[in-house]
């Protein structure tokens, strides 16, 4: 098994941190589901401290890297080579709701090109790891994307917009064209933690339109090392700009984007 690397023991020290103060937060979050005031300003305070703590921790070992951080946006900062970007809570509203399925994303960005990605889910205490080159494990084993050729057999992750949102419609015919086709569909409301199944073969593959680079720059790279293809639905690799993402093993990505292709985008409307 590969090593990791310092860059890899710093990012899975400070997720675990942030993860201590998580794992407390949540166990609070059951008793604020029948509080007058509701969970929504607790949770949005846990979210916050945990990006605190990994801005702290990372400025700490690294004190010349920039941040790309989701609650508090661009940090200028930096030697303008290589950035973090971080979301210190993925799958907020499953956190809000008390369903234990979450997790910690941090990547890191050299040169505009993710070389390392953490995805930490604190409930289970996995940490999905993966460096360029280098392989994808979780904690000490070695990941691989699945090897399930058929469609038919398949288990796909997903993450559905918003009702109301640009997208909606049109995502809502992409579902009912890969669900007739595939064994299941899932929701989990995490994104991060759908590509880490990709890598761990837990998925078969996942899509998603419209996401944030924190949401999948560090799954974006668990995927690939291992073994898996991302693209765009259209077939571009560079991912990030668009936030339109397919992921899955290399029998079935091309099914797939197939598929994804094949929706008109005249139903790509507000619903």
């Amino acid at each position: 098994m590969a090593r990791p690397s310092p860059n890899i023991n710093v990012m899975t020290a400070a997720a675990r941190k942030a993860a201590r103060d998580l794992v407390r937060d949540f166990g609070e979050v059951e008793q604020l589901q029948v509080s007058r005031k509701g969970p929504a300003d607790f949770v949005s305070a846990a979210d916050l401290r945990a990006e605190k703590t990994i801005f702290r921790e990372l400025s700490k070992a690294r004190p010349g890297y920039g941040f790309l951080m989701e609650e508090s946006g661009q940090h200028a900062d930096g030697d303008g080579r290589h950035r973090w970007i971080v979301d210190p809570l993925d799958g907020t509203t499953n956190f809000l709701h008390g369903v234990p399925h979450f997790a910690i994303s941090i990547a890191l960005e050299v040169d505009g090109e993710v070389v390392a990605g953490v995805v930490h889910q604190p409930v289970t205490d996995e940490t999905y790891w993966a460096e360029r080159g280098q392989g994808a494990h979780v904690n000490d084993r070695r990941l691989r994307v699945s090897s399930r050729a058929k469609l038919e057999d398949s288990l796909i992750g997903t993450g559905i917009p918003f009702k109301g949102e640009t997208g909606h419609s049109h995502y809502l015919a992409t579902l009912a064209s890969i669900s007739n086709r595939v064994s299941g569909v899932r929701r989990m409301g995490a994104a991060a933690l759908d590509l880490a199944f990709v890598a761990a073969g837990r998925f078969d593959a996942f899509w998603e339109f419209d996401l944030k680079p924190w949401d999948i720059a560090a799954g974006i790279l668990l995927v690939r090392e291992a073994g898996g293809y991302v693209t765009t639905p259209g077939g571009d690799p560079n991912v990030l700009p668009s936030g339109d993402v397919l992921a899955a093993n290399d029998r079935l990505h091309q099914p797939l984007a197939e598929l994804l292709r094949s929706v008109p985008k005249t139903v790509d409307a507000a619903a």
